[in-house]
């Protein structure tokens, strides 16, 4: 019904068919509207569906000013339904779920990755150990051991073992 009125009018006299109704319109611009009337089967069916409204209004009395803070207070009470609105949401528990799941999921990576670096770790090092030569250091000569009690705190004066 709102649909036809918006279609049947002439963009350029909807704005005078309000003015005419509210008792605004005077004038060159009155002659000119009534004129158009005459022509414009869409306009009079406008003009015909926004009388009623127009009658209502002017029976009514004008509210009083509701002051700056209206329009905020309004909109604070609209955020709030908002809000109460999304907490009944159907998707809440599924939301909540998801959210368990992946906090759970991220701390079972996180553990399974400390867990890998600290086993590679251990392994790299293990395999050092076993790939080390161990005679380098602690004989200088690996052909020749050390026979005496002076050859082994030679050996470990060379090895700098005295600087600790």
């Amino acid at each position: 019904m709102f649909d036809d009125f918006k279609t049947s009018a002439c963009p350029e006299f909807e704005a005078l068919l309000e003015d005419h109704l509210s008792g605004e319109l005077g004038g060159p611009e009155a002659a000119r509207l009534s004129e158009h009337l005459k022509s414009c089967a869409g306009c009079r069916t406008a003009l015909d569906f926004a009388a009623p409204t127009a009658r209502f209004f002017a029976a009514v009395d004008p509210t009083s000013d509701r002051g700056p803070g209206f329009a905020r207070q309004v909109m604070a009470r609209i955020r709030v339904e908002q809000a109460r609105a999304a907490e009944r949401s159907i998707w809440r528990p599924f939301i909540t779920v998801a959210w368990r799941f992946a906090a759970g999921a991220a701390l079972a990576v996180v553990a399974l990755v400390s867990y890998d670096a600290r086993f590679n770790s251990h392994q790299n090092q293990d395999l050092a150990l076993l790939n080390a030569p161990q005679s380098r250091d602690l004989i200088s000569d690996a052909g020749a051991p050390p026979n005496t009690r002076d050859e082994i705190l030679l050996m470990m004066a060379e090895t700098n073992h005295g600087k600790y």
